[in-house]
């Protein structure tokens, strides 16, 4: 009744007018849990902490109240920043929920397609406070980047020597396609740090995704394959490989952290886990802007004559002969110094290098590039 009180079975009830919401308690928490109010090691430690990552759904019922309580009892703010993550919802857009039957248990796509993939999709597309669709062809694309790397590493430890103990490669004996690689690396790197420490999580893994599928596996690998298949000298290619393999480890071990440790405990000399090495650093020495500007320059090629190939329907087996007009003498040279790239990667049976307008006729398919 109106008085909190009622007649039943000749006993009177009251309302206990002492009581709190639930999420008083919670509001307790960057403190409590470290042995307030005593003072305590873990609490000098630990408070103020740098980060409190939650939805954006639970400001008021918590953040907030936990910032009063700090500042009540403890005299400061409980965190340097709040990184707010938007809700996870359906196909359709739906939040998900009980009601309407449309949540997803971890457990089972985890069986399906293992925790890293999942891990990996939750994190990619995101930016900070928006809300991301849950599609299960994402799941299936992450678990086929899983594959991707580690079918990368089966074929870098297949092709490495029994002497190989370090990725100490020597810069003198780099060749265009190692330090264009190696200068990819260093910029992936202090993009993905400098996007991790402004938390725009999801950016930093679109960046390790693009360099490990694209930059190392679709073409560095291939471009080196000629070389780790030959009789000559490899070890410096090879350590070049394990550098990069490396460093992709520790840049993608915050999103994958299973299959990354897995892979990294295989590797040569290891003996400390992954999850406690060294963050990579970005090395101004290992910035190759010319060599990285001239494999572009032959990656663009490869994609045009490829792409004609295609539109024309010529099969990979049929060998063409390759004429490069170039009047640019600079571009002479990238080609000339590539001409395994082409013949590799392009499908041709020969290059010829010109600034010979005679050779041109009329039978040839022209390709226009930028200055050949």
């Amino acid at each position: 009744d109106p008085n909190g009180k009622e007649e039943y079975n000749k006993k009177t009830f009251t309302q206990d007018e002492d009581t709190l919401d639930t999420w008083f308690s919670s509001a307790l928490w960057p403190f409590s849990t470290l042995g307030w109010p005593q003072k305590t090691e873990d609490l000098d430690y630990f408070f103020p902490t740098d980060v409190l990552v939650t939805g954006y759904d639970i400001i008021f019922f918590w953040v907030i109240r936990m910032v009063f309580s700090s500042l009540e009892q403890m005299g400061q703010l409980p965190f340097k920043d709040v990184l707010l993550n938007g809700l996870v919802r359906d196909e359709l857009g739906r939040k998900m929920s009980k009601s309407l039957g449309n949540g997803i248990d971890p457990l089972d796509i985890i069986d399906e397609y293992g925790a890293d993939a999942l891990r990996f999709t939750l994190v990619t597309g995101n930016t900070p406070g928006n809300d991301m669709r849950f599609y299960i062809k994402r799941v299936e694309s992450s678990r086929n980047f899983a594959n991707k790397l580690w079918n990368a590493t089966r074929f870098i430890m297949m092709n490495l020597s029994d002497d190989i103990s370090d990725s100490n490669f020597l810069i003198d004996e780099l060749q265009d396609q190692d330090k264009w690689i190696i200068s990819k690396l260093e910029k992936t790197i202090k993009s993905i740090t400098e996007k991790i420490d402004k938390y725009e999580i999801g950016l930093a893994a679109a960046d390790i995704y693009d360099f490990i599928w694209s930059d190392f596996c679709d073409w560095y690998i291939e471009m080196v394959k000629p070389v780790l298949y030959s009789e000559g000298q490899k070890t410096n290619t090879q350590k070049v490989l394990l550098f990069v393999l490396e460093n992709i480890l520790k840049l993608l071990h915050p999103f994958m952290p299973f299959i990354t440790e897995e892979i990294w405990q295989t590797l040569p000399q290891r003996k400390s886990a992954l999850i406690v090495a060294d963050w990579p650093k970005y090395k101004e020495e290992f910035n190759f802007q010319a060599e990285e500007d001239a494999i572009e320059y032959i990656e663009n090629a490869i994609k045009n004559i490829r792409n004609t190939r295609s539109n024309m329907d010529i099969e990979n087996s049929r060998k063409a002969n390759t004429i490069i007009f170039t009047k640019d003498e600079k571009i002479r040279d990238i080609f000339q110094r590539n001409q395994g790239q082409l013949i590799n990667l392009a499908y041709a049976k020969s290059i010829t290098v010109t600034n010979d307008e005679s050779l041109k006729n009329k039978d040839q398919v022209t390709i226009v590039l930028d200055k050949a």
